[in-house]
């Protein structure tokens, strides 16, 4: 089926760029790539300034690149909320940059963006056709990249994922992992419900999507759905911890930037495109957990 799926592993398009490359979604991506015998080039902030837009032309004319893949972004969600002009620098105009640079160099773009696109009032999972309505400064930037892509680039991939976790760099789970066996006691948010998202099945996606012109928005998540608090009762189940978790509600712990309450999202691009659904969220968690030493 794999192979029925894919409309190219061309000879000629073997070029991939990633900005971000030194996030924990960019290792991955640089991993999977080579693995899939693409020739990669990892942009990090030191190699690649996505905010100059002059310095993104010029290295994407020297690479050349067959698909670009833009994973840099400004995540501080909270502290955004006080510095809107360098999440939108980043988030907003530096997308603007990568996708200009892209299409100019006849490349595909994949643009990685957020759940936080969504209100978080729903109920059932978000499709990628439920019209958007970000409730905090980085959701907006996010979506205003989404916005840009759309504008100045003609083959591209809009990839919304939620609740990132890898090997590199800080997330829930090690942070979790790391408080539990300091303290034996962790108080986790018990009313957000979200999709955990393995940064292997995340990259593993995005070279499935960016091999095709199958172009459009997807939404790339694990299966399934929890809390918060759920999502650390089985971090500590599988990693066999004994840690006492308390659940507690958002308005017990305020912070500068809302929360989304509600941000499944649904893989109905996936599905109507005909590409593989992502494995159950706690399956992908105990493959993270086996194989990355963390416990």
């Amino acid at each position: 089926m794999e192979e029925k799926m894919r409309e190219a592993q061309p000879e000629d398009k073997t070029k991939v760029l990633i900005t971000g490359a030194g996030g924990q979604l960019g290792l991955e991506l640089q991993r999977v790539f080579r693995e899939k015998g693409y020739e990669v080039y990892g942009m990090d902030r030191d190699s690649l300034d996505i905010t100059d837009a002059e310095q993104c032309h010029t290295m994407l004319n020297r690479v050349h690149p067959d698909v670009v893949i833009h994973a840099a972004a400004y995540t501080q969600v909270d502290q955004a909320e006080s510095d809107s002009d360098t999440a939108y620098r980043v988030n907003a105009y530096g997308t603007r940059n990568i996708a200009a640079a892209a299409e100019a160099a006849g490349a595909k773009l994949v643009y990685v963006s957020t759940d936080y696109v969504f209100n978080g009032k729903g109920t059932m999972p978000y499709s990628e056709f439920h019209p958007t309505d970000p409730v905090n400064v980085y959701g907006r930037s996010k979506w205003e990249g989404e916005e840009l892509v759309r504008q100045l680039h003609t083959r591209f991939f809009v990839v919304r994922t939620s609740w990132v976790y890898g090997a590199g760099g800080s997330n829930f789970v090690r942070t979790m992992l790391k408080v539990g066996k300091r303290d034996g006691r962790v108080s986790v948010v018990a009313d957000q419900i979200g999709c955990p998202t393995y940064t292997k099945d995340l990259a593993f996606a995005i070279e499935q999507l960016s091999s095709t012109q199958r172009y459009g928005t997807y939404h790339v998540s694990g299966a399934g759905s929890c809390s918060w608090y759920e999502f650390a009762c089985a971090i500590f189940e599988d990693a066999g911890m004994r840690v006492d978790v308390v659940p507690v509600n958002t308005e017990e712990y305020p912070r500068p930037a809302p929360r989304p309450a509600y941000s499944v999202l649904d893989h109905q691009a996936l599905r109507l495109n005909g590409f593989h659904p992502i494995r159950h969220w706690r399956e992908a968690l105990q493959d993270f957990l086996r194989s990355s030493h963390e416990t």
